[in-house]
C-alpha cells in the first residue's frame, strides 16, 4: 500500500456557527490556517482530527480519491487480508505468532516502517521483554524511559532509591489559591522550570498565553478548575464522556456545592457516537443574550472506547457563550500536534504525564489556564496543586548545611498522607509551615541558606549535571506523529478483526465470545478498545474477573463503565445495567443510580508491538474452552494461591 501524498477533501474551519432557520445548520467559513492540509496521506498515516465536523461538510474541491473512499478500503483491508473466511471456534487451533504476524504484515505493511519503535523499546525498555508482562491499563505519555531510571539509580549513592521513589524527583502538597498561583506564582524551582518548558513544548502550548500548574493528578486538576470557575454566574457544567470517569465526578460534585447545573451529553447505541441533535440542542444559545452560559468539558477522544469526536464541538461551544475545557489526557502522543491550538484556544486544558511506561504510570497532571481567562476566577483555596521536589540525592554536597533541598523534602515527610489526591509515588504533605508558606523551598529556612540552595543550583547548572532529561518526550518527538498514530491504528485494528472471529462451535445462534462496545474496525478510531467476553449460554462474564484472569496470565488490562447511552426501550432492557454499588444522588446531577454497561478495558500505547496484541487475542480465546474459569480456578488452588472469586 504506497503511502504517497494524494488530494483529498480539506473540510473549512467553521469561523462562525449561525443557526439558518429551525434547524441550526452550520456555516462555514474559509480559514487560511487549513491551507498546509492540502494534501494528506490517507494509507494508513495521516493525522485524524481536521477530518469528521458534527454537521454537514462541505469540501473544497472535488478530489480524485475522497477521505471516505480511503477508509472503506482500510476497513475492507483490514477484513479481508486476515483469515477472511475463517471463524475460531477452539483456542488450541489459532494460528501461531509468526503465521499471524506474516498475515498482519501483508495486510498493513506501512506497519514496518515503525520499526524504530521496535528498536527503542529493546534498547530502553528491556523490561517490558524481560518480564513478559503486557501493560494495557492506562494511556498517556511517559516522560522517562526505563534505562534512565536504571543509569540514575546506578549513579545515585550507596542508598538508592526503590521503585516507589524514583530518582527524578518527589511530589510535594500544597493547598494554595489557584487564581493567585496563576498570577504570582512565577516559573518556580529550575526543576520545575524545566520539565514546565519541556512539555509545554511537546504539546505545542504558547507560553505567551497560557500559564500552567503541576497538579497531583488529573482528578486534582478537574476539582481546581471546579472550585475556581465562576458557576455562580454561569451556571451550566457540560461534559462529554461515554463512560464514568472519577475525575469528572469530582467536578460534577464540586461544582454542584457551588450551584451549578450538570448537563451530559448521550451516545447512540451501538457504535457510541455523539447524540449530535441532544448536544447541539444543549450547546446552541436560546436567545440572543450574549451571558456565559458556562463550562463545556470536552474530550477529542474516548479512553475507553476509542470514539473520536470533531474538535468543531469546541468551536461551536465558544460561538454560543461557553468557556471550554479540553481533556488531553486521552489523546496519543503526538495527536496535539495534529489539533493545533491556534485554531481552538480553549480556556483550559488538562493532561498527564507518568514517570516511566510499564514500572511505574504514577506521575503528575497539568493544568493550563488562558491567561485572559484568569481574572474571571473567583478566589479560593484549593487543594491539589504540587511542586515537584528534587531528590534528596541530587543536591547533596559534603559540605552540605540545614536549609538544603535535601532536608525540606526530609521535612516535608514528616507530614500527614494527604488525602485521596495523592498518587502512590507521591511523597508525604508538607509541614503546617510549609503549606503556610505555600510549600515553596525556596522560603524555606534563613535567608543565607536559601541563598546557598541558590548558588549550588547555578553551580550545577552551569556544570551541566543539572535538568532533567525527558528521553520518554524526546522519544515520541523523534518518531512523530504520522509513524506512532499509523502503527497504533494497525495494532487496534488488527485486534478488533481478530477479536471478532472467536465464535462458540456448534451453536444455531452462532454466539460470538466477544461484543465490541463503540467503533469497531474503522481508520480514524484511537488506540482504546472497550468490551466484554460471553459465555456459551449468552451470559457475560463478569469484567472484573476477566481481569483478574488476565493479569494471571502477564496482561494488565483494565475495567470501566460505559454510560449516557442512548437507544430504544426494547434495546435498552436487553443491555442496560444499573451499577448496584452507586445508588445515591449526586448533587448537581440528576441522575440517582447509575444505568450504563461495565465493559473491559485495553488501550495502547506508543511502544505496544504485535505480539502484545497476539497475546491479548490468544488469552481471550480461551475462554471458547467452556471450563477456563475452572480449571484455573484449580490450579491456582493446587499452587497454594489465593483462589480466584467470581
Amino acid at each position: 500500500m504506497n503511502c504517497s501524498p494524494i488530494p483529498t477533501i480539506v473540510y473549512i474551519k467553521q469561523r462562525s456557527i449561525a443557526k439558518q432557520g429551525r434547524k441550526g445548520q452550520l456555516s462555514n467559513m474559509p480559514s487560511p490556517c487549513l491551507k498546509e492540509a492540502t494534501q494528506v496521506c490517507l494509507h494508513g498515516c495521516c493525522p485524524r482530527p481536521f477530518l469528521g465536523l458534527p454537521e454537514a461538510q462541505t469540501p473544497v474541491s472535488k478530489p480524485r480519491s475522497t477521505a471516505s473512499a480511503c477508509r472503506r478500503n482500510f476497513a475492507a483491508t483490514t477484513a479481508s487480508s486476515f483469515f477472511p473466511d475463517a471463524q475460531f471456534t477452539d483456542h488450541e487451533s489459532l494460528p501461531c505468532l509468526k503465521e499471524s504476524f506474516a498475515h498482519f504484515t501483508k495486510a498493513y505493511p506501512q506497519y514496518t516502517d515503525s520499526i524504530q519503535v521496535d528498536h527503542i523499546r529493546a534498547q530502553e525498555y528491556q523490561h517490558l521483554s524481560l518480564s513478559k508482562h503486557i501493560c494495557l491499563d492506562y494511556v498517556g505519555v511517559g516522560l522517562f524511559s526505563n534505562s534512565q531510571l536504571q543509569t540514575q539509580n546506578a549513579n545515585s549513592s550507596s542508598n538508592p532509591p526503590q521503585h516507589s521513589e524514583f530518582p527524578f524527583f518527589s511530589i510535594c502538597h500544597k493547598s494554595v489559591n489557584l487564581k493567585s498561583q496563576l498570577l504570582h506564582g512565577g516559573q518556580g524551582s529550575e526543576l520545575e522550570s524545566a520539565i514546565k518548558k519541556r512539555i509545554t513544548d511537546f504539546l505545542n502550548i504558547s507560553e505567551s498565553d497560557y500559564c500552567m500548574v503541576f497538579t497531583a493528578n488529573k482528578s486534582s486538576a478537574f476539582k481546581l478548575v471546579a472550585e475556581s470557575y465562576p458557576f455562580q454566574s454561569s451556571r451550566k457544567l457540560l461534559t462529554v464522556y461515554d463512560y464514568k470517569s472519577e475525575a469528572v465526578e469530582t467536578m460534577v460534585q464540586a461544582s454542584g456545592k457551588r450551584g451549578a447545573r450538570t448537563l451530559f451529553a448521550e451516545f447512540k447505541w451501538p457504535r457510541l457516537r455523539i447524540h449530535s441533535a441532544k448536544l447541539r440542542k444543549m450547546v446552541l444559545r436560546k436567545r440572543k443574550k450574549k451571558k456565559t452560559r458556562g463550562l463545556f468539558v470536552f474530550p477529542l477522544q474516548s479512553r475507553m472506547t476509542g470514539a473520536s469526536y470533531s474538535y468543531q464541538w469546541m468551536s461551536m461551544a465558544q460561538e454560543n457563550g461557553w468557556h471550554v475545557l479540553l481533556d488531553a489526557c486521552a489523546l496519543g502522543p503526538k495527536d496535539m500536534d495534529s489539533f493545533g491550538l491556534s485554531l481552538i484556544h480553549p480556556d483550559f486544558l488538562v493532561c498527564s504525564f507518568y514517570k516511566v511506561f510499564g514500572e511505574n504510570p504514577t506521575g503528575f497532571g497539568c493544568l493550563f489556564v488562558k491567561k485572559s481567562i484568569v481574572p474571571i476566577l473567583e478566589a479560593s483555596i484549593c487543594a491539589g496543586i504540587v511542586n515537584l521536589i528534587s531528590p534528596k540525592d541530587l543536591f547533596r554536597f559534603p559540605d552540605d548545611s540545614s536549609g538544603t533541598d535535601t532536608d525540606l523534602e526530609q521535612t516535608s515527610r514528616q507530614g500527614t498522607p494527604e488525602d485521596e489526591l495523592a498518587t502512590p509515588s507521591s511523597s508525604l504533605g508538607p509541614t503546617p509551615e510549609m503549606q503556610r508558606r505555600g510549600g515553596n523551598p525556596k522560603e524555606e529556612g534563613p535567608e543565607t541558606s536559601a541563598d546557598l540552595v541558590k548558588e549550588k543550583r547555578t553551580r550545577i547548572c552551569e556544570n551541566g549535571s543539572f535538568g532533567i532529561e525527558c528521553r520518554g518526550l524526546d522519544q515520541v518527538d523523534s518518531l512523530g506523529l504520522i509513524l506512532i498514530s499509523s502503527r497504533a491504528r494497525c495494532l487496534m485494528n488488527w485486534l478488533i478483526n481478530a477479536l471478532m472471529k472467536l465464535q462458540y462451535p456448534n451453536t444455531e445462534t452462532k454466539i460470538p465470545l466477544v461484543r465490541i462496545y463503540g467503533p469497531k474496525v474503522k481508520f480514524d478510531r484511537g488506540p482504546a478498545l472497550a468490551f466484554n467476553v460471553y459465555d456459551w449460554k449468552g451470559e457475560k462474564v463478569e469484567p472484573a474477573l476477566v481481569q483478574k484472569l488476565a493479569d494471571r496470565n502477564n496482561i494488565t488490562l483494565s475495567n470501566g463503565f460505559l454510560h449516557q447511552i442512548w437507544f430504544s426501550d426494547k434495546e435498552r432492557e436487553q443491555v442496560i445495567e444499573t451499577r448496584k454499588d452507586e445508588g445515591k444522588e449526586t448533587r448537581g446531577s440528576k441522575n440517582k443510580a447509575p444505568q450504563g454497561i461495565t465493559v473491559v478495558t485495553a488501550a495502547l500505547g506508543f511502544l505496544a508491538n504485535f505480539e502484545d496484541t497476539y497475546r491479548l487475542w490468544t488469552f481471550v480465546a480461551r475462554f471458547l474452552d467452556a471450563d477456563f474459569v475452572e480449571k484455573e480456578r484449580w490450579r491456582y488452588t493446587a499452587l497454594n494461591q489465593k483462589t480466584i472469586e467470581v
